[in-house]
């Protein structure tokens, strides 16, 4: 594990890490069927300031040698077969058995995400070659990645090579430091009002994402006290997580920027009202990353002192050292 991530959105030091499960390979692990790495200096660099890494290579921990003959997925690609390339061993069963065992495992290490190694037969999370008759199609899922969807269905999961794209890189790591917050929260204690404050918290977040779902998450709070305690909290993370799912656009950050506008628009003077809604158009026209006008809307919560929106994880979501809103 690495030592060091005990950072918060604050930067201040936690009592307890946020926990990334990581390919072991992508930390530098020598540990591929080559006897060599793909080390990420993002995940590594970047984001080990603030994550604690539990690395995990599947094909080694269920018994494979270093180095070892290549694999690949064949057959179907809902139950593809785990084949060594040139022996035609199926190794299918071993690393099965190795994943249920895994993931029960996993239980303990209180993940908030996990990054996965693109195009492994063991941890490809997308679009991994499966063979049909000789003929590959990038249409399967790696045998240890399937097991860790199907085990932890809410847990954010993302691919190495994906996270180069600026949108998909924000939106993974949103759902990591907010389904951290969420398990926070279930850690507390939790009561109704504590689930009240939670939600009004993560409004303008859920509402960056989707519409429908802020809606829906309103009336299962509002109805909170008719409904199972349990059952609530069960839903509301299903939802929420979900929600976080749906990849935020240039049109809904917009809206939600004006929204927050809505909570201070009497406050400002005509040359601020003027500056705030320029930002926000020239963003919208993507002349302008999202953390411009979001900083402009920080200054002026701060200047008038909008209680409400101080609150708002939507204007923090994530460390601003990691840049996220730099480049969507």
């Amino acid at each position: 594990m690495n030592k060091h991530s005990r950072i918060d959105l604050n930067g201040s030091l936690l009592e307890k890490p946020i926990v990334l499960g990581v390919s072991a390979c992508l930390l530098g692990q020598s540990v591929r069927y080559d006897g060599g790495h793909k080390h990420d200096r993002y995940v590594t660099d970047t984001l080990g300031k603030f994550f604690t890494f539990v690395p995990v290579c599947p094909e080694v921990e269920c018994g494979l040698p270093i180095p070892r003959e290549s694999m690949r997925l064949e057959g179907d690609p809902d139950q593809p077969r785990l084949i060594t390339t040139k022996t035609k061993i199926d190794k299918t069963e071993q690393m099965r058995s190795y994943c249920q065992r895994k993931v029960v495992e996993l239980e303990k290490a209180d993940l908030s995400g996990f990054i996965f190694k693109k195009d492994s037969p063991s941890s490809g999370l997308f679009r991994v070659k499966v063979y049909r008759n000789g003929v590959p199609a990038k249409n399967g899922r790696g045998l240890f990645a399937q097991a860790m969807v199907n085990h932890f269905p809410l847990l954010p999961m993302e691919e190495e090579g994906r996270l180069n794209d600026p949108a998909i890189r924000e939106n993974f790591l949103e759902r990591v430091f907010s389904y951290w917050r969420w398990k926070q929260f279930m850690n507390s204690n939790p009561s109704l009002g504590g689930l009240v404050e939670f939600h009004t918290k993560h409004k303008l977040l859920i509402l960056s994402h989707s519409v429908d779902t802020y809606k829906e998450l309103g009336v299962l709070v509002a109805q909170g006290k008719g409904t199972n305690r349990e059952e609530l909290f069960r839903q509301y993370e299903k939802i929420f997580m979900k929600a976080l799912n749906l990849q935020a656009t240039v049109k809904k950050h917009s809206n939600v920027l004006l929204h927050c506008m809505g909570y201070f628009k009497k406050q400002l003077t005509r040359g601020e009202k003027e500056e705030l809604l320029q930002l926000i158009d020239q963003y919208r026209k993507q002349f302008l990353p999202l953390i411009v006008p979001i900083t402009l809307i920080k200054h002026y919560v701060h200047k008038y002192d909008i209680t409400y929106l101080k609150d708002q994880v939507y204007l923090n979501p994530h460390p601003m050292e990691l840049m996220l809103r730099n480049h969507v």
